[in-house]
């Protein structure tokens, strides 16, 4: 559904461009014509401060912003930093949608999560349902920072007129995601401990909490696409999900990626460690209604994609932890 030359002729800035959502939404922008892509390095503008957030306006004077930087990670992460999850993307979203209005950018889109959604959210998920409930307690910190950018975008429409929107994916996958045991992701982790079990012969491997949470998945280069499709042709503060429309329980996924991967050990379930929110899944009506997204990588496929690429790079994977 991309409009002929949309992109051709705008600056676009896109934080978080060299991290694994934003190298898809950056190769995808280059696919539709995009000319001029301004990636901000963490390493040259922190974006928790203001004064980082000016300059990177002053300095790639963008048309439209695509806002995917955060500061991101699994259970545990959550578990052991809510309080930088919190501020750290609390502050980000804040300054860079007040500093993208003052300065006079044509739109921005700012990406939410889904650790939003109140912990006991009926199934499947609507946006409707948003403010119903306090989220999961395991991440409701960085759930509640990314939803301030809900309620900043609204404010701010609301007084100024300005063009922001608010995208809420589900957990994504594929490969280059991040493989750091510390800080992934559930399908990332469970890759990394089967093939290295794999290699080491281990006779089974550890996975946190009973199995019986579900989940829904989004390949990240159908969330790149429904990303930018959304920039296109869709302008209203109303959130959106973005999803796949096929939910799995933990237990079921767990089991996949043994036979994706080979590994022919046990699965040891660690009950003492948390399940995290008992059922995700989105409704995904809104986003095929108002700009044509529907996801479209069978998740086997993408799963054998995302194993394929770890085994590739593992050995680089390994040594940069070294």
């Amino acid at each position: 559904m991309s409009q002929k030359d949309f992109w051709k002729d705008r600056r676009v800035c896109v934080t978080g461009g060299a991290g694994f959502l934003g190298s898809y939404v950056v190769e995808n922008l280059r696919q539709k014509d995009a000319k001029d892509i301004f990636i901000p390095k963490i390493e040259d503008f922190d974006l928790v401060q203001n004064e980082s957030v000016q300059r990177l306006l002053a300095e790639a004077n963008p048309d439209i912003i695509i806002h995917l930087a955060a500061n991101v990670g699994g259970i545990g992460a959550n578990r052991a930093r809510p309080a930088e999850f919190f501020y750290d993307n609390l502050m980000m979203g804040a300054q860079l949608i007040h500093e993208s209005w003052k300065s006079g950018v044509e739109k921005i889109v700012t990406i939410g999560t889904v650790c939003a959604y109140p912990k006991f959210t009926p199934v499947p998920f609507r946006e409707e349902t948003l403010w119903d409930g306090y989220p999961e307690e395991t991440n409701a910190p960085y759930g509640l920072a990314k939803k301030m950018m809900l309620v900043q975008s609204q404010a701010y429409r609301d007084q100024y007129g300005y063009n922001s929107i608010f995208l809420i994916p589900v957990n994504l996958y594929g490969p280059r995601d991040n493989f750091n045991l510390e800080t992934s992701h559930v399908i990332p982790a469970l890759i990394r401990k089967c093939v290295d079990a794999q290699v080491k012969n281990a006779p089974n491997i550890d996975v946190w909490g009973d199995g019986s949470p579900t989940r829904e998945f989004l390949y990240v280069e159908d969330a790149a696409e429904g990303i930018l499709s959304a920039a296109e042709h869709y302008s209203s503060s109303d959130p959106i999900n973005l999803g796949s429309g096929r939910e799995i329980s933990i237990k079921d996924l767990a089991e996949l990626i043994t036979e994706l991967t080979g590994y022919q050990g046990e699965l040891k379930w660690d009950t003492s460690k948390p399940n995290g929110q008992p059922r995700r899944a989105l409704n995904t009506d809104k986003a095929e209604e108002q700009f044509g997204f529907k996801a479209k990588t069978p998740f086997r496929e993408g799963l054998q994609k995302t194993v394929q690429w770890y085994l590739e790079n593992r050995e680089e994977i390994l040594a940069r932890e070294v």
